[in-house]
């Protein structure tokens, strides 16, 4: 990785440094996975005098979480119209308190902490469709969101209307980890290599738990809970462009392969190519043509791209793991909002491990229906895959893989592990790298 393609939290990043496990332990939680999410499990646990130790394969938040856009926001695209029409208007509340919730907790932590949060409106825009925007506007002002519908953006592309929610925040997300890490019960460069009911083998030793939070991005276990095929994964490009626009507020398309904007540190973060992992899409190439055609005067200071699970209907799994799994949970698929996403689960495991879990839980539950149509696109889209007579292959659950020409890896379209070009492994469900011939 060249030093223009480090996100631009890596950028003077004080992450404490944590020993790995050389002995046997005994805690009351584990969680697995040592990005925002893990990290915030633990710190809430330890908050309400919870023993708690986290283990993490590599560096703290040396994955997702480094190469995320840091937006925090109730609004997750235009969600709120469609899980009343879907979950009904009491979930759709559920939805809402939990990720309100999420951001009072983060303005509670990051206050008086150098973070760079600052409050900012966040938008939501349609390029042609006003009928989306008026819909969401009605959805979100009907469960008590004072939103208001914005004709006139300060973006280069042509908008048929944004529906604002005022009083959101962006923060630095590295800044703001190193800051709670501080002083948890951590471990790095422990990987888990078997679970157990109430107990975790690593390659520093046996940790024996009473609970286990699996917070690794995607799932760990295949056995257990079918998120092979209740979640897939998108790549998403970033650039962050010197000499260009303050767009003053956070913004992002409705549409799945739309544009993102955000400033940070005096540069605009501008997002998009988005793309099922493993397929083709825009990519950097997409976001560096429409630099050059609207932001002609600027200069590219650094690229990056992140991945994202994302659930079958667009809202993330938290809770237990699986039916059978008692004392065992998760928190994953936060479909590209993964900040707030985080935060509002770790407030949700961590009220369900002390026994009073908030009645938005069943909004969240793992457990809840997968009758949904990008279910058969999963399942389609993995048979195709392993019946492609192509190699190299990948080992977590035997897809061909593609080559992705634009980062130079071999990803999976199935359930988007991706590999370099050495077969080292670069993202999760696989545990391993490529066998080497």
């Amino acid at each position: 990785m060249t030093e223009i393609e480090r996100s631009l939290w890596r950028e003077g990043a004080r992450l404490p440094a944590f020993e790995p496990l050389h002995s046997d332990l005994r805690t009351d939680v584990l969680v697995v996975g040592g990005g925002l999410a893990g990290i915030l499990c633990a710190h809430m646990l330890r908050e309400a005098g919870v023993d708690c130790a986290l283990v993490e394969a590599a560096n703290l938040c040396g994955g997702v979480t480094q190469n995320t856009t840091a937006k925090l926001t109730v609004q997750h695209g235009l969600i709120y119209h469609k899980l009343m029409q879907t979950l009904g208007r009491e979930r759709a509340q559920m939805y809402l308190r939990a990720n309100q919730s999420a951001l009072d907790a983060y303005r509670a932590l990051c206050a008086g902490m150098d973070c760079d949060f600052e409050e900012k409106d966040n938008l939501v825009y349609s390029r042609n469709d006003p009928a989306l925007i008026d819909r969401e506007l009605a959805a979100l002002q009907s469960l008590g969101i004072p939103a208001r519908r914005v004709d006139s953006l300060p973006l280069p592309v042509e908008t048929a209307g944004a529906v604002c929610v005022p009083n959101q925040a962006q923060f630095d997300p590295l800044k703001f980890a190193a800051a709670i890490a501080k002083g948890l019960h951590i471990y790095e460069h422990t990987r888990v290599l078997e679970l157990a009911p109430g107990l975790a083998r690593t390659t520093g030793g046996k940790i024996r738990a009473e609970k286990i939070i699996i917070a690794t991005h995607f799932p760990m276990l295949n056995k257990h809970g079918r998120y092979f095929l209740k979640l897939y994964q998108h790549r998403s490009y970033v650039l962050a462009l010197e000499n260009a626009a303050d767009v003053r507020g956070m913004y992002v398309d409705e549409a799945d392969v739309g544009l993102s904007f955000r400033n940070a540190r005096g540069l605009l973060l501008l997002g998009g190519g988005d793309h099922r992992t493993g397929k083709q899409g825009g990519g950097w190439r997409e976001l560096t043509d429409f630099t050059r055609v609207h932001y002609p005067q600027a200069h590219i200071v650094r690229r990056w791209a992140t991945q994202d699970c994302m659930t079958l209907d667009g809202v993330p799994y938290i809770g237990q793991y699986a039916r059978r799994t008692t004392d065992l949970y998760v928190l994953t698929g936060f479909n590209k909002w993964g900040m707030t996403g985080s935060m509002a689960g770790a407030l949700l495991l961590r009220d369900m491990l002390l026994g009073r879990a908030p009645e938005w839980a069943e909004v969240f539950s793992p457990a809840r229906s997968s009758l949904h149509k990008q279910l058969l696109i999963n399942a389609a889209e993995a048979v195709a895959n392993l019946l492609t007579p192509t190699a190299p292959r990948c080992p977590h659950m035997g897809c061909a893989l593609k080559y992705n020409s634009q980062e130079h890896s071999w990803d999976c379209p199935c359930h988007g592990s991706r590999f370099a070009e050495n077969g080292e492994r670069i993202d999760n469900p696989a545990t391993g790298g490529l066998k080497q011939k």
